[in-house]
């Protein structure tokens, strides 16, 4: 059992940035690849970026490549989700997940465990 605990959301103005952090406990942290989903009011959820056990591997929405970017610090037990040049249209509810194995994917229904979430809100 992975329990997975998001933090660092806030309103911001366009252009700022913010930095999300899900820290999860026990043991077996560098076993997940560990991803971030968001969900807009009346949206479906949405898949933000990836990133594989070791970090050798991420992959991003289009939406967000080149301004975001995902990390992990697996001796911390924690993934990250650094976000600049925020636009309105990023405002959701940002979770994390994680999923067993070394595969990592963009589809929601693969991830084994899942954060409460976290408000991200960008004003124009």
């Amino acid at each position: 059992q992975v329990h997975l605990v998001e933090s660092g959301g806030g309103l911001v103005q366009a252009g700022g940035s913010l930095r999300l952090s899900c820290a999860a406990s026990g043991r077996t942290f560098s076993s997940y690849a560990m991803g971030w989903f968001r969900q807009a009011p009346g949206k479906e959820r949405e898949f933000v970026a990836v990133i594989s056990r070791s970090a050798g591997s991420t992959q991003y929405a289009d939406s967000v490549k080149g301004r975001f970017t995902i990390s992990r610090d697996n001796a911390k037990n924690t993934v990250y989700l650094q976000m600049n040049s925020l636009k309105p249209e990023d405002t959701a509810v940002y979770y994390c997940a994680g999923r067993q194995g070394m595969i990592i994917t963009r589809r929601s229904y693969e991830y084994d465990y899942w954060g409460q979430g976290t408000q991200v809100t960008v004003s124009s």
